[in-house]
């Protein structure tokens, strides 16, 4: 498990390594700025979620303890508020954001209410165990630059492993140190593979049910486009895709080829404004100086982290 000891560790040598107080842990010269700026790196969000599903413990702690099907917009601000802040966040702020990340992890705690996989029904689970942090991060990483690839030319070989290297940062945010994630790029694309044809990764029935009351619709205003289902389904190993039940027809295959056309199409041409995503443009301001962020980007933060302003908020 990692403790608020361990937490603090990690956090001592991010803040030896980081950008500086203003630029954050990364800051603007970072791979990671590059990547998680672009609004295309949402493709992978279903991809990201279903994966961290497909491990049982993640799923009994998401259907135990979590809103996000009474209140999924709730659940995807806090998400990416938790996110965009480590990534684009003030040096305090995302420094912040990881210690009330932990502290809400150290409450998710429970037993498999069944044997799912090689977890036994009664054994225990805890969001701070280091493997399921792991793999809840490799989701994160390797999804996002996934999405990166599909739209945009993918990284070099020596971009990926500067974005690596920076994802190994990123994993102390959650309390991991070097000797818990690979030590470069290759080794992380072992472990997925691994953990990919693991039986550690087991959908469960809370899994399944969870992911089709997503993909189906939490809302009904909310239910994702069909080509967003098809892409996210093809993203998957097939192993898993039929765990979750996601079987793709010709047509579903062609919807999400068709959008992925158009969106290559059209994705590069879009103002930044609307290509990036909103926490980025803020990072630019502090960066500049400026006090707060514009209207324009005051407002687009209400949609993706559910608040005017990221780097506002109470001490704790």
């Amino acid at each position: 498990m990692v403790s608020e000891n361990d937490l603090e560790s990690a956090l001592d040598k991010v803040r030896l390594d980081a950008a500086g107080p203003v630029a954050g842990v990364f800051g603007p010269g970072s791979v990671t700025w590059r990547i998680d700026r672009e609004a295309a790196v949402f493709l992978g969000a279903g991809r990201a979620l279903l994966l961290q599903l497909a491990h049982p413990w993640v799923a009994a702690a998401i259907a135990e303890h979590s809103t996000t099907l009474v209140d999924p917009v709730g659940r995807f601000h806090r998400t990416f508020d938790v996110v965009f802040a480590m990534v684009f966040g003030s040096l305090d702020r995302a420094l912040l954001s990881a210690r009330q990340l932990h502290r809400r992890h150290t409450m998710i705690v429970g037993e498999m209410p069944e044997s799912v996989g090689p977890f036994a029904a009664g054994s225990r689970y805890c969001a701070n165990d280091i493997p399921s942090l792991r793999w809840v991060h490799a989701t994160l990483v390797g999804s996002a630059l996934m999405a990166h690839d599909l739209i945009l030319p993918p990284l070099v070989v020596e971009e990926r492993e500067r974005y690596w290297a920076e994802s190994r940062t990123y994993g102390a945010l959650f309390g991991l140190t070097g000797d818990d994630l690979p030590a470069d790029w290759a080794g992380f694309a072992a472990y997925t593979a691994k953990m990919m044809q693991s039986e550690t990764l087991t959908v469960s029935p809370a899994a399944r049910e969870i992911a089709a009351q997503i993909l189906g619709g939490a809302r009904p205003w909310l239910r994702p486009p069909r080509w967003y289902r098809a892409l996210t389904a093809k993203m998957l190993p097939e192993r898993l895709r039929a765990g979750f039940g996601l079987a793709i027809d010709e047509r579903d295959a062609r919807s999400a080829d068709t959008a992925l056309r158009w969106i290559r199409r059209i994705y590069p041409k879009l103002p930044d404004r609307l290509r990036y995503a909103s926490p980025y443009h803020e990072a630019q301001a502090r960066l500049r100086g400026e006090p707060q962020p514009d209207w324009m980007t005051r407002g687009l933060n209400r949609l993706w982290i559910g608040r005017p302003q990221m780097d506002v908020r109470g001490k704790g």
